[in-house]
């Protein structure tokens, strides 16, 4: 080797670390592994969801890379939890505190065992801003791969995706569709591994990671179940190597000018809402100063060009065909919207990546002409008003109304309001309150794409606004504001909401407000009682140490006065 690239693994160095080396030994490191960088492979397989069932095998894929690199490649895994399956139960209380677990579980990981590096490989929604949070934490040089998207289900000539089926419940609880075409649907919705399929979180956050320069050009869009995917994981075992050598550290990398990259490329993909909840965490992981008025002002600047999932018709993978994220970046990049100039894993600055980058497949109809877009701003839009004077955000991609004024139909639970919703008690107009549903209060931060969808299914998707302190899924569309702040758990003014007062959602204006006057709203806060704080195990400790959700709702912003 020409120069020691071991930053925490010379410790095996000192004689008195034979114990320490004679584990290692145990687990196939030689002396001559001892001279060479130690770096992890953080995995996230598991067979509790579709996401990350194929993990296991890129992890070793990951691992040869490194290898034939000049690493000593150590696997290790963390958990993930699948958002699709616990949507609509009490398990969805667990799906953002997960985000976290695996932060915390690879940052122990890579501490512990004096890591030189390490590539994290993650599918599911939450694997992925884990993954960059403990990236941005541990200090050493690491990459970041995706696991990939699903293939679209195919049945009667439709594509279909797991919404598909969520859609499905209020179609059938509206009857318009039997019993057996909603079974036939739940079957052919996911047709193998992979994330969920449109331009959801996992997709969002995939793509965002690449514009930030953590992961290898290509890897947000290149499909779970293909030769691109293992390719990915190999390439990227050798860049860590690379950038070992080189002395490239994610602090390096992910500087403000390259979050501003991430949030342009969601904004023109037609990302999640939950790409603001992460990027917001992610930047707070490694120092830099993201607020919500960063999205605000890009938001402003950046048209929406993609006609993908759940507000268009195309999937990741159709995306992928046309030359992926990286033609997309490419086209951003020559008008002017991305800085060319940020660092990346791959060692060369993002406009180098991109030179060698195919330009988007021409007749292409997935991603529309820049002068030509789907809407000429951003579909994330920050609102604030007496209703959320910390913000919320709405995504109003594909919402054709700009104004909603209608009395508010106020519940606590979010089991309430399905049930209300489902009994056809919520009419044509109203604006559906679900509270205590926010990062303490929930607790956990529950994401509502099953009542969501099952307003679309029923036809009410324009037609009532739903909105919530607690997350939508990457996959709700329709007339819907989230990440209310501050909470009403502690004693956010979505907190005093009534049955009845009017309500007003405005896209155009950047406005949500209440029509109750200051001194019934204080009158209101008098008499207000803040529910107990959930205090038993995960939950509990979540509770009590998270923030408010306009500051990315993380876990050790100790400073936090909300």
């Amino acid at each position: 080797m020409k120069k020691d690239l071991r930053i925490k693994s010379k410790v095996f160095d000192d004689p008195k670390r034979a114990p320490n080396r004679a584990m290692l030994r145990a687990v196939g490191v030689t002396d001559e592994g001892f001279k060479k960088p130690m770096v992890g492979i953080a995995s996230t397989w598991s067979e509790v969801t579709p996401c990350n069932i194929h993990i296991d095998d890129l992890a070793k894929s990951a691992k040869e890379g490194a290898e034939a690199a000049g690493a000593v490649p150590l696997i290790f895994n963390t958990i993930t939890v699948s958002d699709g399956i616990s949507m609509g139960t009490s398990g969805m209380r667990y799906s953002l505190p997960s985000r976290d677990v695996i932060a915390d579980s690879i940052e122990t990981v890579v501490g512990a065992e004096n890591l030189d590096g390490y590539v994290a490989i993650g599918g599911c929604d939450k694997n992925i801003p884990g993954c960059l949070i403990s990236i941005a934490r541990s200090d050493v040089p690491a990459i970041f791969v995706y696991g990939g998207t699903i293939a679209p289900g195919f049945r009667n000539g439709e594509k279909l995706d797991i919404v598909s089926v969520f859609e499905g419940v209020g179609k059938y609880n509206n009857g318009d569709i039997s019993g057996e075409e909603l079974h036939g649907i739940e079957c052919h919705a996911c047709p193998g591994a992979g994330s969920c399929g449109g331009m959801y979180t996992a997709n969002t956050m995939a793509s965002a990671v690449e514009a930030l320069g953590m992961s290898l050009p290509g890897s947000s869009s290149n499909p779970a179940e293909s030769k691109y995917k293992t390719e990915d994981c190999r390439k990227a075992g050798q860049a860590l190597y690379h950038l070992l050598e080189k002395g490239i550290y994610p602090k390096d990398i992910m500087t403000k000018k390259a979050f501003e990259n991430a949030i342009t490329v969601v904004m023109a993909l037609g990302g999640s809402t939950n790409a603001v909840l992460h990027l917001l965490a992610i930047a707070h992981s490694v120092g830099v100063d993201v607020t919500l008025d960063d999205f605000d002002r890009l938001q402003k600047k950046v048209p929406h060009i993609a006609d993908l999932k759940p507000s268009g018709k195309y999937v990741m993978q159709d995306l992928h065909r046309i030359g992926g994220v990286p033609a997309v970046m490419k086209l951003l990049l020559k008008a002017g919207y991305l800085h060319g100039d940020c660092l990346t894993v791959t060692g060369k600055t993002i406009a180098e990546n991109l030179a060698d980058a195919p330009d988007l497949e021409e007749g292409q109809e997935i991603i529309l002409p820049l002068d030509k877009p789907y809407r000429a701003t951003g579909p994330l839009v920050i609102l604030k008003g007496n209703l959320a004077p910390s913000g919320a955000v709405a995504k109003v991609s594909g919402v054709k109304v700009k104004r909603h004024t209608g009395p508010a139909r106020v519940f606590d639970t979010e089991d309430e309001a399905t049930e209300a919703v489902m009994n056809n008690d919520i009419k044509e107009g109203d604006v559906l309150v679900i509270r205590y549903e926010g990062p303490k209060g929930g607790p956990g931060m529950p994401e509502m794409l099953s009542i969501s969808a099952i307003l679309v299914g029923k036809g009410l998707g324009e037609k009532v606004a739903l909105l919530t302190d607690g997350r939508f899924s990457g996959g709700t569309h329709g007339l819907v504001v989230g990440h209310i702040a501050p909470e009403a758990q502690v004693g956010g003014p979505i907190a005093l909401v009534k049955e009845g007062d009017l309500v007003t959602i405005d896209s155009e204006r950047q406005e949500i407000f209440m029509d109750v006057p200051d001194n019934e709203l204080a009158k209101r806060r008098r008499e207000w009682v803040a529910p107990p704080l959930y205090s038993k195990g995960i939950l509990g400790k979540y509770a009590h140490n998270v923030s408010c959700s306009s500051k990315g709702a993380v876990t050790d912003n100790f400073n936090d006065e909300e």
